[in-house]
């Protein structure tokens, strides 16, 4: 069970979300594929070039240009300027795919008085994006996104930032992230932390805890279906 330093009958006062993965939907297969086809390599191989820069990147060090040209050089290719935009744009689609059982879920913990807060390593544009397109973001009590406050996980750093925004202490509150490093780096903290690997793993492992508020499933097993596809 992925639980980590959660006890039943802790008091907890605010959830924080990572994005990626959580309020998120993984990249498909195909949409690896169709990205990794730019570069001229496997799945594997992008996955593994994507990664390497992407500290940088989500901390606003790096352009998209820059991020994209060096994950082409380093795959061997060259790619011509008229296509990073569209790479760049292939790229905030795959990761807007958004888990509408996630967001229902930080929706009830809000309506029951609790405070919700998202936390995420990500890149200006797709901050940008995200803004521009998930009107739910305004339903957060404090957003921390790494590119703004030039600091991304695991850094204790930005851990801080987002709990003075809520106004909680890290023993208050629990944290939501499918990075094992991330859920790490919080518990030194003193936060509590769940790691992320589906929506029915989640609810086992908060109902274990006798937490009251959980995210839905179907009867069958199966998770509800977006309204509009969350889609952008």
């Amino acid at each position: 069970m992925e639980i980590n330093h959660l006890e039943s009958g802790l008091e907890i006062k605010a959830v924080i979300f990572d994005y990626g993965e959580v309020l998120c939907h993984a990249p498909t297969d195909a949409e690896n594929a169709k990205l990794a086809a730019f570069f001229k390599i496997d799945t594997r191989s992008l996955l593994g070039l994507w990664e390497r820069n992407r500290g940088p990147y989500d901390r606003g060090d790096l352009t998209s240009r820059v991020y994209w040209s060096m994950l082409a050089k380093d795959a061997g290719v060259e790619i011509p300027s008229a296509e990073i935009h569209k790479i760049s744009e292939l790229d905030m689609a795959m990761w807007s795919n958004i888990n509408s059982s996630m967001v229902a879920w930080a929706s009830q913990l809000r309506a029951s008085g609790l405070k919700i807060g998202l936390l995420s390593n990500m890149h200006p544009d797709m901050v940008s994006h995200c803004r521009k397109h998930f009107a739910w973001l305004d339903s957060f009590d404090s957003v921390t996104f790494s590119a703004e406050v030039r600091m991304i996980k695991p850094d204790p750093a930005i851990y801080q930032h987002a709990l003075r925004g809520l106004g909680t202490a890290a023993a208050e509150t629990l944290l939501v992230d499918d990075r094992e490093g991330n859920v790490r780096a919080a518990q030194e903290l003193g936060l509590h932390a769940i790691r992320f690997k589906s929506v029915a793993q989640l609810r086992s492992d908060l109902e274990a805890l006798g937490f009251p508020i959980l995210p839905e499933l179907r009867p069958d097993g199966k998770l509800p279906l977006p309204e509009n596809g969350y889609r952008f």
